[in-house]
């Protein structure tokens, strides 16, 4: 029988395009995460957490049903929750919980997605990215004002100018989109502690792009970025980008954690207020991470998908701080996030998931629960284990050979995205240096996972 407590209540936080490397529990010596590092000194830290499918839309059907969805061109990416698949949410209700799901993260609530499925209440904070929230002139506001003239295209314009629309208003930093999404939390954890157990998703999109994060966490990186309001978001062509541009895009990057770890530290306090943090458990992660310069890739790219972008911060507080300072090396992916929430909540269930319960882990971090993974996105799937991590193209069963790998063999040692990847893991962490023409043994043995989960496609 498993030593972990079991939790009256649950509060899950996925913050969207979270790189588990800017965390100081991961790693880093550069961004400020003071609260999420408190709160994995607290908790349990997850170190190896892959995503199953990307991005945004499938990783969340992830979440939500625990089923795997690759192959996506099988099972379907960017689509809605149907109606027949059980979700948590519906999983937790019908044991009595109360739920609620609060987000800013506006690609939920597209016409018929059908993500509040099984919440008691659901809100939506809109304005993110390009969210059509706010209409107005066009001389209403200059995208051009906000970046280098290099930067400019008629797409970025568009999608910029509706994100400054939404944003023109803005005068404090309980005005930006995360703020008002966890704060909304707890508001509704105000109203609603004390009234029976209960569920609380919140979503929010920061710190996806646009990176525009208030001018006190964009000063903790730099002084002077060349704008009042230097911003970066989709639309900005990668060749358009330029090797000076790139240390300012990354701390701008760098501000949105730190302003995302400052809000999520209120939260925490904010139910620390209300003595729920005795009897809860919280849980924080992402969808995806991004591209920062690795191999000239900015943004998340698919023919590069590394642990920059598939790697997952998972922290889990139990309630009163249980298992405090445990860290769990074992390989665990997104779907196993439904069954181990279940069993946190002591909800028995009879669901055919495709993940494993992560409780085990917490009780005995030496155990695995998984010889190996594969994160899909796009046209591309990488195989990994804790050893070795391998990254090729799937949109043919027949590209799972030796030839395949051979026809780059000269492309390889230069690195960039959608030529095959061998990591080995052990001797570059990093992920830094493609060791597939030196390594054909560990190609077919991932290769043979490929052809096994891409079989039939």
């Amino acid at each position: 029988m498993s030593s972990t407590p079991r939790a009256k209540n649950l509060v899950v936080i996925v913050a969207d395009t979270f790189r588990a490397d800017h965390l100081g529990c991961y790693g880093s010596e550069r961004i400020k995460t003071p609260n999420l590092d408190k709160m994995a000194a607290e908790g349990v830290v997850f170190e190896n957490c892959y995503a199953d499918g990307l991005p945004t839309i499938p990783c969340r059907r992830v979440f939500h049903t625990g089923r795997s969805i690759i192959p996506m061109r099988r099972r379907g990416g960017w689509i809605p929750l149907k109606e027949d698949r059980i979700t948590l949410a519906e999983v937790v209700q019908g044991a009595g919980f109360r739920t609620s799901f609060i987000a800013d993260t506006y690609h939920h609530f597209k016409p018929g997605l059908n993500f509040h499925k099984g919440f008691d209440s659901w809100e939506w904070i809109r304005g993110q990215e390009m969210d059509p929230w706010r209409s107005g002139p066009e001389s209403a506001v200059d995208p051009k004002a906000h970046m280098p003239e290099h930067h400019w295209n008629p797409t970025y314009d568009r999608h910029m100018r509706q994100y400054l629309l939404n944003t023109r208003d803005f005068d404090t930093e309980d005005d930006y989109f995360v703020a008002k999404t966890l704060d909304a939390g707890l508001r509704w954890m105000e109203s609603n502690a004390g009234d029976g157990p209960f569920m609380l998703w919140l979503d929010t999109f920061d710190p996806h792009e646009p990176w525009d994060a208030p001018p006190r966490f964009q000063r903790m990186y730099r002084d002077d970025y060349g704008f009042e309001r230097y911003m970066f978001g989709y639309g900005v062509r990668r060749q358009d980008v330029r090797d000076e541009d790139l240390p300012i895009i990354r701390d701008l990057y760098a501000a949105e954690v730190s302003f995302v770890d400052d809000r999520v530290g209120r939260l925490l306090e904010g139910m620390g207020s209300l003595g729920l943090l005795d009897d809860t458990a919280v849980l924080f992660t992402t969808d995806h991470g991004t591209h920062l310069g690795e191999e000239g890739c900015l943004q998340k790219t698919p023919g590069l998908c590394n642990s920059a972008v598939s790697q997952l911060p998972l922290l889990l507080r139990l309630p009163g701080s249980a298992s405090a300072g445990t860290r769990v090396p074992a390989l665990t992916s997104a779907v196993d996030l439904m069954p181990g929430l279940l069993e946190l909540l002591g909800i028995d269930h009879e669901l055919r998931l495709d993940g494993e319960s992560f409780v085990p882990l917490i009780d005995d971090p030496g155990a695995s629960i998984r010889p190996h993974l594969v994160t899909e996105f796009e046209r591309f799937a990488c195989v990994r284990d804790l050893e070795w991590a391998y990254l090729q193209e799937t949109t043919q069963h027949g590209l799972f050979t030796p030839e395949y790998v051979a026809q780059f063999s000269d492309k390889m040692a230069e690195g960039g995205p959608g030529v095959p990847h061998l990591w080995d893991l052990r001797a570059d962490p990093e992920e830094a240096v493609n060791v597939a023409a030196d390594h054909p043994e560990k190609v077919e043995w991932a290769q043979a996972i490929l052809r096994a989960t891409y079989a039939g496609v």
